[in-house]
């Protein structure tokens, strides 16, 4: 889904993120970890096309990333922040929200379908800013997902909320991934997250992409002293 090669993003002639070469497949889950300030957000907003690279080539579903990429393309890239925004509207109408900036509606079967899967089903009609973290984080996954979108990014998705709904959100997010296929990119200082969610995952650190494996491989086995360091808990953020 996304061919990264030489990217190299530097603000003020300052390097912040490096990396030689990362493909990102489709409908995997790529786990992104390290310490704050390593250029895990710098990243987001490249593969969010906020952003394009200083030097080196992105590519999205083989088309080069540039200021002309066609609205079409960047709609299919959604992204859930780590404190979602919600509008003073009620619960079902922020559901509908991103349907209805692309001029489509929210049936309403579709709309308790979903409602019930978020959990939230009692809470149709309330205004949406009197949620819990929880609820909030949930409705804006639902509301990301309704568009049908082929990428997910997820920026620390559930660094604010309890146990129970890290867990919620958790499930959710495998079974939507696997149901529609999605490709998801998790950023995240979890590491325990990404060992659950991943399918692979990479270490950021000082700017450049370390090292990248297979999940499992990652935790056990890194290749990197950095790497290794990093998922015993020896590297201080």
């Amino acid at each position: 889904m996304y061919q990264l090669t030489n990217v190299t993003q530097s603000y003020n002639g300052r390097e912040v993120l490096s990396v030689p070469e990362l493909a990102i497949g489709r409908g995997e889950i790529l786990g992104v970890i390290g310490p704050s300030g390593a250029g895990k957000s710098t990243l987001l907003r490249l593969l969010n096309f906020l952003e394009y690279p200083t030097t080196g080539h992105l590519r999205f579903d083989g088309q080069p990333v540039t200021a002309a990429l066609p609205l079409a393309q960047r709609r299919r890239v959604t992204m859930l922040f780590q404190r979602p925004v919600l509008f003073n509207r009620s619960v079902v109408a922020n559901l509908g929200l991103g349907l209805a900036l692309r001029g489509r509606e929210l049936p309403p079967a579709t709309a308790e379908q979903w409602l019930a899967r978020l959990g939230l089903a009692e809470l149709a009609n309330h205004a949406a800013p009197t949620l819990s973290a929880g609820e909030a984080q949930r409705l804006a996954l639902g509301r990301a997902l309704l568009a049908q979108p082929d990428v997910l990014l997820l920026d620390e998705p559930t660094a604010n909320l309890d146990p129970a709904n890290v867990a919620a959100i958790e499930q959710l997010i495998q079974e939507l991934q696997a149901e529609q296929g999605l490709t998801v990119v998790l950023v995240t200082h979890n590491l325990f997250q990404a060992r659950r969610l991943a399918h692979r995952c990479g270490l950021l650190w000082g700017g450049k992409l370390l090292e990248t494996a297979a999940t499992e491989q990652f935790f056990t086995n890194p290749q990197k002293s950095e790497t290794a360091a990093f998922v015993s808990g020896r590297l201080v953020y």
